[in-house]
């Protein structure tokens, strides 16, 4: 009886590991020329492979060079109500590769990574950015039916700053880190350093972007660990 006992504990012992254990992190890596010129293959993938076990990850990227925020967001409109005739093009795209890559698997966080906001500052659109952003992830949370997705925001970096002078990249900025820090699940990474003695709008291959994927590494674990106990 004893033995049947223990054995029956070191079952049950060893369920709670499982459950606890069971289901793959989703990583979601998004916006525009920064992100589409990332090495995530190289400068990613490896690293969180070996956090977590190359079978418990799934990678997901989608970003296209010189995109507004309007191609995520359907609902995006202008300060004055201005809305493009089709919003909403990359989101469509990207949720049809989360669909694919996550039927019948069982998902235990979602970490969303995100490297745009260029092309909205250019176009004068910071003042709507961040209702926009938020609009954003209303519909992840909506078509993935998750409420806890971790996020990470690449902020814009020192180039509108030094090298082309733009009177709205810093609020933009400000814009990017508040966005952050009013998110106990969000986070923002730092990358002034990534695009050389120039300033430049593109990181330096392959250094920058080497930089930026241990950012981005360091930053979704902790967010995981913090959230998704």
């Amino acid at each position: 009886m004893k033995t049947l006992f223990l054995l029956t504990l070191i079952s049950l012992s060893c369920f709670s590991v499982t459950a606890a254990d069971a289901g793959k992190h989703l990583f979601l890596l998004s916006g525009q020329s920064n992100m589409s010129r990332f090495q995530h293959k190289q400068f990613f993938i490896p690293a969180v492979q070996a956090a977590y076990g190359a079978d418990k990850v799934i990678i997901i990227k989608n970003a296209q060079g010189g995109q507004p925020i309007s191609k995520w967001y359907k609902a995006w409109t202008s300060s004055k109500g201005e809305k493009p005739q089709e919003t909403g093009q990359l989101y469509d795209s990207l949720i049809e590769s989360v669909k694919e890559k996550t039927a019948g698997v069982q998902i235990k966080s979602i970490t969303f990574i995100w490297m745009q906001g260029e092309s909205d500052t250019k176009a004068g659109n910071v003042d709507v950015y961040a209702k926009s952003f938020r609009g954003l992830l209303r519909q992840l949370e909506k078509d993935l039916n998750r409420k806890d997705i971790n996020i990470i925001i690449g902020r814009l970096s020192d180039f509108g700053l030094k090298k082309r002078s733009n009177p709205k990249w810093e609020e933009m900025r400000k814009v990017q880190m508040k966005l952050a820090d009013e998110n106990p699940r969000a986070c923002w990474v730092d990358t002034d350093d990534l695009n050389g003695e120039k300033h430049s709008l593109h990181y330096v291959r392959p250094e920058g972007y080497r930089k930026l994927g241990e950012r981005y590494v360091e930053a979704a674990r902790k967010l995981i660990k913090e959230n998704n106990k």
